[in-house]
């Protein structure tokens, strides 16, 4: 180990044995497009990834390149390597251990795919390019803790770069080009959001995690932890022949991948299954083969076999499945075995039709479960909704079909266009400050620039990022919601709200409030499905805590707006109003108008409606509404279709 730090051996972790296949797999061919690892925190996602960059082998790599280029292979060269090795030169060699490169949450595009120095551009006329993390990062192993928490477009052009094996660099009107090949692991716990569609699948591979069930299991990982952390070095020299064995495994693999065949019958079967699955494209079905081909070469095979392909769609197609807003990412196993059984019939009878699959049995509807004092209601069916679009609350312009744009005060975002005011850090661009030189340097001294720049000359750069919308239902969940069963019609009108958010990737939140308190069920997350099954499970009883309610919005929407200042907000209050449960001291509707005013002076848009029946309202909504400034509307007038409509009018509501 040479007092170098240990890292926990690959080989030593207790089951999750699809996460380590995946892995391995990504080892023996770099070019599968990487692994999304989906799983609950504390599931060894991340000692995985940095276990697999110590289990291979080093790099033989140029001595005074930065972008760890092959000395012999050119497709792995940088442009000035291959001009050398053009001209005779002996390239310079060391080894290298397996790069494992962190990417940070608050990594800027700059920093990500590399920058123009632009001290030496002015002062020389030298095109130097400053690399980024992924010229660290090639030939090696790049990590994105939490990928789901980055913005949409640094994920973007990290995983053109992982497709592509080359990061293009366009910056101030200079191109610059660098091989980046390395193996991508991503992660997430879905309970803090997804990634687009188009962004999932382009990940090659995804695997869902969880923690391991079986005593025996949890107490073995438990066990080897501790003993870890008490002797590293020790640890990691036990399972030193386990750690040789795969490593011997994965090269061994590297070298018969490029036998691997495949007959035009497998890859009839891989076309079959991914159409039976109703995945859009073609990408699932190409990596479907890569990994088929990886999966046969780790078991030692020189052909592709069905085997391979049934346990490559497990890996392949679970994160590119067709599927509704709230359905689960996965294979249809039933559905993968019939295409399999499918194809050998066509196999022996190919002139015979395929038999046709009984149609799917109608939806019954779910009777209210009770418990001793309380009821829980199945949700109505959800129903399409007209676009949902919140109000921005900074400078913002909206292009058709595209979310809401603002701008930026820092260095985040993409840079749109140039600027004479400097606003936030310095953020100089440097296409329009030479621009703005370039007619005056026959009259300027220029001494030994390249260019003279005045301050005169100088732009400085506008960004723009997509501006975050953030929806926080307070739901009523108190005795009185059971009646006439509004719940049902309540929760329906919650999923469509639910349903529309997902398709826009909007944040939303879900407080719930009855008997004697109100509590925060789900912080604010892009999982529109972890609120839908809340929702689902939420049961009605007890009194109306409408003060606690408003107490705990309030702090929430303050938490939140500090830290994202730049969003936008909407507070959808969902109700009878029937306070009778006070916080101390004054009465429930005097508590209410009070925080009820708080809340408007925080300056979020908001929405009340009133699930109280009859022609009278004994409940106070209208009063809150009129102090908080929202919209207020009845079920009992609008129907939930109609309510889900009328809140896009919520978009030229003025700014309190």
């Amino acid at each position: 180990m040479n007092g170098e730090r240990c890292t926990y051996p690959f080989a030593a972790l207790v089951g999750q044995e699809r996460l380590k296949k995946s892995l391995i797999l990504n080892a023996v061919n770099p070019r599968l497009g990487g692994v999304l690892i989906r799983g609950q925190k504390g599931t060894a996602k991340s000692t995985a990834a940095r276990g697999l960059a110590a289990l291979l082998p080093p790099l033989t790599v140029v001595a005074d390149c930065p972008f760890h280029c092959h000395p012999e292979d050119p497709e792995l060269m940088c442009d000035a390597c291959r001009r050398r090795r053009a001209a005779g030169e002996n390239l310079p060699r060391r080894a290298l251990p397996m790069p494992l490169i962190d990417l940070p949450l608050g990594t800027t595009e700059d920093r990500l795919l590399g920058a123009i120095d632009l001290e030496k551009a002015l002062k020389s006329g030298e095109k130097h390019f400053e690399p980024g993390l992924l010229a660290a990062a090639h030939r090696g192993i790049l990590y994105v803790d939490e990928v789901n928490l980055l913005d949409d477009h640094l994920v973007d052009v990290l995983l053109d770069a992982a497709a592509m094996g080359v990061n293009v660099v366009e910056r101030e009107g200079v191109s610059f080009t660098h091989p980046a090949q390395f193996i991508l692991v991503g992660t997430m716990n879905p309970e803090e959001g997804e990634l687009r569609p188009q962004l999932l699948d382009r990940f090659g591979l995804c695997v869902e995690i969880a923690g391991l069930p079986d005593p025996e299991a949890r107490m073995t990982v438990v066990k080897r932890r501790l003993e870890f952390e008490a002797d590293a070095v020790g640890f990691a020299r036990r399972w030193q022949p386990e750690q040789e064995e795969l490593a011997a495994g994965v090269l061994a693999a590297r070298e018969r991948l490029g036998g691997v065949a495949y007959t035009d019958d497998i890859l009839h079967l891989i076309t079959t299954i991914c159409l039976d699955q109703g995945v859009d494209g073609h990408r699932a079905d190409i990596f479907m083969l890569k990994t088929a081909q990886a999966l046969a070469a780790w078991h030692g095979r020189e052909e592709v076999t069905e085997a391979e392909v049934r346990e490559a769609a497990e890996l392949v197609l679970p994160h590119r499945m067709r599927r509704q807003p709230f359905q689960e990412p996965q294979v249809d196993r039933e559905k993968l075995e019939e295409s399999i059984r499918k194809h050998q019939q066509e196999q022996q009878r190919p002139h015979q039709p395929p038999p046709q699959e009984p149609p799917p049995p109608e939806h019954q509807p779910q009777e209210p479960s009770q418990g001793h004092d309380e009821t829980t209601f199945a949700p109505g069916e959800p129903f399409p909704v007209r676009r949902l679009d919140l109000p921005a609350e900074r400078e913002a312009k909206k292009a058709k079909g595209r979310r809401t744009q603002a701008r930026t005060d820092d260095r985040r975002g993409r840079y749109v266009r140039p600027t004479l005011t400097k606003e936030g850090p310095p953020d100089l661009a440097l296409d329009a400050t030479l621009r703005a030189a370039a007619p005056h340097q026959a009259v300027r001294d220029k001494g030994n620039l390249a260019v003279a720049v005045t301050d005169a000359d100088l732009r400085h750069k506008v960004r723009e990022r997509r501006i975050g919308h953030h929806i926080l239902f307070v739901v009523d969940a108190s005795g009185s919601m059971g009646a006439n069963r509004r719940m049902v019609e309540t929760k329906a009108a919650i999923l469509s709200l639910l349903t529309d958010a997902y398709q826009k990737r909007e944040r939303v939140g879900l407080a719930v409030f009855r008997g004697e308190s109100a509590r925060l069920l789900l912080p604010f997350t892009n999982s529109v499905e972890l609120a839908r099954k809340r929702l689902e499970e939420l049961p009605t009883g007890g009194k109306t805590p409408l003060p606690h309610a408003l107490r705990l919005a309030h702090e929430v929407l303050s938490r939140e707006k500090a830290r994202a200042p730049q969003d936008s907000f909407l507070l959808v209050l969902i109700s009878d109003g029937k306070a009778n449960l006070s916080l101390g001291g004054q009465s429930p509707r005097a508590e209410v108008a009070e925080l009820a005013a708080a809340i408007k002076a925080l300056g979020v848009a908001a929405l009340v409606l009133d699930t109280e029946s009859g022609f009278l309202s004994l409940g106070c909504l209208p009063e809150v509404a009129e102090t908080m400034g929202a919209r207020y509307y009845r079920l009992e007038e609008l129907r939930a279709a109609q309510v889900v409509a009328r809140i896009e009018e919520m978009e030229g509501l003025p700014k309190k």
